[in-house]
């Protein structure tokens, strides 16, 4: 190809159809041939070319500065006041911005470029301009610069110049929350239909998967993120990794699967495809590995975010998120300290979705992690009230999954605050709604593990540690096997004989007196807590009922009633135990579990 056709087709790739590999790839090629010819106008435009739609579009520190140094050469070679060396300058200036996470610079550029005559510097300049905007506090501004690239698109005569003016002015549609942002949408795939640009209909094809995942639609919406992905691959975008991570992680969040992620979270954090000012995987990388059950990954990830301080993260277009995952990190982990500090972050915010990016991800109202927080630092009142809120605001986003996890987190906050019936009642409507709507909320589900001597009872977000016994270890079979029946002689023997049928009453006996024994022997010898105290008491009862002189097994002619009446005390006991702890778990276990000849735990 000329020199004149790899320029041409370099600029019509990216001006035009938005296609950001092929326009990398034709001005390498006509800049390096115009630096071997020596054809000044010819690099010039093509190192301008190579910085891309986007800014900060070059991620590897290599790479990036290849482009830089080229426009800066370019610079030289052109006068210091013609419009080429403004568009120059406005790129520089856009990139320097956007790392510093700063955008007084480029703001005075735009403000010389409105004197130009050429309404191609304006588009450009305002684009620029916009992409360092993007941080929560700018939502008026931007607005302002998108509705100004819209009216100078259609006088630039270039047709990706009116696909990136309506890409922006939807974006900020859903950054605010607006209710006319689908319409928004809606408008811009009927006209990419008509004039196709790669690189806008990836950026649609992303806000599809997250209106997907908002309707609590997740299979369709992981299907949909796949397809997204390959369109940004195909595009060029940078960003097709890091959103197909995030669309990942919003749906397995709000499936309860958000502990699945902690391995690929682990590795991501370190991708350089990522943004540099971007911060919102480490956050996701907390609250995973607490998830998890690793605590030193958990407070590492949330020590890195905090150690210069919150205050001093980019507030780049994924803070919001970020803060929302130290907020969930700051619960799980119990760190009251940085909940306070996001709480006062996070507050000005309050009334904005949790958007990453170009509103390709969405985890519902900045109410809810302003809940947690206060419930993190104790003060149940205030965390009602942004819950409360929450809920309101997610359902006016339609983000089913979002309004039945804060509705659960609302709960939680009312019960603490000490109106049990209303929680419950916020807990019978939470169930109903996720029955109603397909969706199954991730924070219903009950998990029961030991955790040193004691056992660790989960119910969502709630948890509690409560001291050990043979319930509590029949209760964690049950949960484990949730819907199925289970023989009460199967319990107390054990896992071993879950396959097998009990038909004596002196195999039932030792393996159970092994049990209780060995138990026993646990809590001999040392002081004693209340509870513990009554659980040895009954398992010196029990040994003391099943041997006869000399410690011999007593023979019953019935098992099954004797396994029976030993399951079920220990159950009830398990359960009273728990509903001292937490009266919400301890209700949760009690309506949903059945004992007697045969036991089982139903979620539903």
């Amino acid at each position: 190809m000329t020199l004149e056709s790899l320029l041409a087709a370099g600029t019509r790739a990216l001006a035009e159809n938005g296609d950001l590999r092929t326009s990398r790839e034709r001005f390498a090629e006509a800049y390096e041939a115009a630096a071997d010819t020596g054809d000044v106008p010819t690099l010039v435009a093509a190192a301008l070319g190579a910085g891309g739609v986007w800014v900060h579009e070059h991620r590897t520190a290599a790479e990036a500065e290849l482009v830089r140094s080229r426009i800066k050469h370019a610079l030289t070679l052109v006068e210091p006041r013609s419009d080429i060396a403004l568009r120059l300058r406005l790129r520089l200036t856009a990139e320097s911005d956007y790392q510093a996470n700063t955008h007084a610079d480029v703001l005075a550029l735009l403000d010389e470029a409105r004197q130009v005559a050429d309404p191609v510097v304006r588009v450009e300049a305002l684009s620029l301009a916009h992409h360092c905007v993007l941080g929560p506090e700018h939502g008026e501004l931007r607005q302002e610069l998108a509705a100004e690239m819209i009216g100078e698109s259609l006088r630039s005569r270039r047709r990706g110049d009116l696909a990136m003016a309506l890409m922006w002015q939807v974006v900020d549609h859903f950054l605010a929350g607006d209710p006319h942002a689908v319409r928004r949408l809606t408008d811009l795939q009927e006209r990419l239909k008509h004039e196709d640009h790669l690189a806008v209909r990836f950026v649609v094809s992303a806000v599809e998967v997250m209106l997907a995942i908002r309707d609590g639609r997740f299979g369709e919406a992981e299907q949909l993120a796949g397809v997204s992905a390959q369109l940004g691959a195909a595009a060029g975008d940078v960003d097709a990794t890091a959103w197909y991570g995030a669309q990942i992680c919003a749906i397995r969040w709000y499936q309860g699967r958000t502990a699945e992620l902690f391995p690929l979270l682990d590795h991501l954090v370190h991708s350089p495809t990522l943004s540099t000012v971007d911060n919102s995987f480490f956050s996701a990388l907390a609250v995973a590995a607490a998830l998890s059950g690793d605590r030193r990954k958990a407070e590492g990830a949330l020590a890195m975010l905090c150690r210069r301080g919150l205050d001093s993260l980019p507030r780049s277009s994924t803070w919001l998120v970020t803060m929302s995952g130290v907020a969930d990190a700051a619960h799980l982990l119990g760190d009251v300290e940085v909940a306070r500090e996001v709480y006062g972050l996070l507050l000005p915010f309050a009334r904005l979705p949790l958007m990453a990016s170009l509103a390709v991800t969405c985890f519902g109202s900045a109410q809810h992690p302003l809940g947690l927080a206060a419930l993190t630092f104790g003060d149940a009142g205030v965390a009602v009230t942004h819950l409360r809120a929450a809920v309101r605001d997610n359902l006016a986003l339609g983000h089913w999954p979002a309004a039945l996890s804060s509705r659960r987190k609302y709960a939680e906050a009312l019960e603490r605050s000490g109106d049990v019936e209303e929680a419950r009642r916020q807990l019978a409507t939470c169930a109903s709604e996720a029955a109603a709507l397909g969706v199954t909320a991730p924070d219903v589900e009950l998990s029961v593990r030991r955790e040193g001597k004691k056992w660790l009872v989960r119910l969502g977000g709630r948890r509690v540690l409560v001291d050990g016994g043979v319930g509590m270890a029949h209760l964690a079979v049950l949960v484990a096997n949730p819907g199925r029946e289970i023989d009460a002689a199967e319990l107390v023997a054990g896992a071993e004989a879950l396959t097998e049928e009990i038909t004596a009453q002196d195999q039932l006996d030792l393996e159970a007196l092994r049990q209780y024994r060995n138990r026993l022997a646990e809590l001999r010898g040392r002081e004693l807590s209340p509870a513990e105290r009554t659980e040895h008491d009954w398992l010196a009862g029990e040994i003391a009922a099943a041997t006869g002189l000399g410690g011999r097994t007593r023979t019953f002619s019935d098992s099954g009633e004797r396994a029976r009446i030993a399951v079920g005390k220990a159950i009830r006991r398990a359960v009273s135990a728990l509903s001292s702890a937490d009266p919400l778990i301890g209700d949760h276990v009690r309506e949903r579990v059945r004992t007697g000849r045969r036991c089982s735990y139903s979620p539903e």
